[in-house]
């Protein structure tokens, strides 16, 4: 599109909910503890919204209260815009679960009117959230999980795309966000006890591979958006007992975060995410990147 500044697409969470638990997340609350405070959620995501549009243009992805997509809130799930095509190119996703499905008609809709060329993939695929780009031609994408592999070979053959294909096997893990996030263009934070020696190696024949633990991915420490020298990431310490498991945890993951961003001139910025992650759902998942503007 030839604009420098950020472009992203978020969606007002109108039509937030948790009634149907379509992930191991999900399971682990109760019914009174998944319940959504839906002012809260409006709250927690206009601070993400606030601050992506200091320093960028933000796109709201249009819906209604009684559209029936509990999950459409997580944006990066509805598709992907392919940032190395010289032709606006956006991939909608073709959702495993049932009651995601319509999600991408939407973001079609609205890419299509922005003049993008759109295109349905054929096979099991969810999106930014289990692709992401690096640099040139270059992605990572995971499967297993909610996509397929065949949805990459697909890519590749029609798009000229070269994807670093990762199985993921873990339920609490089953989005590539969980594991994986490019912090610069030659830099991988990839949570290494995920993946295999293998898998390992070809990321490495691309990029420096930043590596954090299983547990810290499961603290989210990877769910996070880049924004110039900014690395936006929930955390809910402030809610939690400082006596508890839970809060050593965070508190290891918040250090993690720290020394990688101070080896890499940049700074933290924290969310409180706590209604998204009933959902499953984390800052990542909120936020699609309309252009790409990695370091």
């Amino acid at each position: 599109m030839g604009i420098q500044y950020p472009l992203y697409m978020m969606n007002i969470p109108v039509s937030y909910d948790t009634s149907i638990r379509n992930n191991a997340w999900m399971e682990t609350y109760s019914e009174q503890e998944i319940s959504v405070n839906l002012t809260e959620a409006i709250h927690e995501l206009w601070e993400v919204y606030s601050f992506l549009s200091r320093y960028g243009f933000v796109y709201l992805l249009p819906s209604t209260s009684d559209c029936g997509l509990q999950d459409l809130v997580f944006v990066s799930n509805n598709g992907i815009v392919l940032h190395h095509m010289s032709e606006p190119t956006y991939i909608g996703s073709n959702f495993r679960v049932a009651n995601r499905r319509g999600e991408e008609v939407l973001g079609m809709d609205f890419f299509c009117r922005l003049g993008y060329n759109t295109i349905k993939c054929p096979h099991l695929f969810e999106g930014e959230a289990e692709l992401k780009y690096l640099r040139d031609n270059i992605y990572i994408g995971g499967y297993g999980m909610r996509s397929e592999r065949k949805s990459y070979e697909w890519m590749e053959e029609s798009f000229g795309m070269n994807v670093i294909a990762l199985e993921q096997n873990d339920p609490f893990l089953y989005h590539l966000d969980c594991a994986v996030f490019p912090l610069t263009k030659e830099k991988v934070i990839v949570s290494v006890e995920s993946f295999t020696h293998s898998e390992l190696a070809a990321i490495e024949r691309v990029a420096e591979i930043i590596p954090i633990s299983r547990l810290e991915a499961y603290g989210g420490l990877t769910n996070s958006v880049a924004v110039g020298n900014f690395i936006l990431n929930a955390s809910n310490i402030d809610s939690l007992n400082p006596r508890s498991e839970e809060y050593r945890q965070e508190r290891a993951k918040l250090r993690r975060m720290e020394e990688i961003c101070v080896s890499n001139a940049m700074q933290p910025v924290y969310f409180k995410m706590d209604e998204y992650l009933k959902g499953g759902g984390s800052l990542s998942c909120c936020v699609l990147h309309v252009n790409c503007m990695t370091r």
